[in-house]
């Protein structure tokens, strides 16, 4: 099983993709680990390529979470599903206030190895703010995904859209029996 889980930032899909790892038993890779380095540095977008490329060909079955559209030719070239979380707009705002603030307040590293924390001026004061982040691509992720739900280009993708707390638990019970079956 070839997954992906998108959605705009602090909707919940690190979360999300951590638990269909889990219970399908694969490995959990994270686009923001691959492309932040020291130093709030990103990879160039050929690094990125290649890194994204050899993780995922590196195993047959993998939960990979993360946007980056621009990597689209790379992990949707063998994905098999998309999984979008689109919560509310207030929810999301809401997720996203609330990580920004344990993440500022806990200054746990957030990718090993990079020394990356977000502060508080950093996470709400600044332009690199992950709160305004969210602000200004929550519309536009709605719009893209859902051009993509419906793109014959992606007619061969199976597009999921979880907007509940009701469905994306149904979906994690419906995917993990579906692995057991295949077992």
């Amino acid at each position: 099983m070839r997954i992906n889980v998108v959605g705009t930032s602090g909707v919940g899909k690190s979360t999300l993709a951590r638990r269909l790892a889990g219970r399908l038993a694969v490995p959990y890779i994270e686009m923001d680990r691959l492309y932040w380095r020291e130093n709030w540095q990103g990879t160039t977008d050929d690094e990125l390529f290649a890194r994204l490329a050899d993780t995922l060909s590196a195993t047959e079955s993998w939960v990979l979470d993360g946007n980056y559209n621009r990597t689209r030719p790379v992990k949707w070239r063998n994905v098999q599903t998309i999984v979008w979380v689109d919560c509310g707009f207030w929810r999301t705002l809401r997720q996203a206030i609330s990580r920004a603030f344990s993440r500022a307040w806990t200054r746990q590293e957030l990718w090993p190895g990079t020394g990356n924390r977000e502060s508080f001026r950093r996470s709400f004061f600044s332009r690199e703010s992950i709160i305004l982040w969210t602000l200004k691509t929550w519309h536009k992720n709605r719009r893209r995904y859902l051009a993509d739900m419906h793109d014959p280009q992606f007619a061969g993708l199976t597009f999921v859209r979880l907007r509940t707390r009701v469905e994306t638990e149904a979906f994690i019970a419906k995917i993990t029996h579906q692995a057991a079956g295949n077992s």
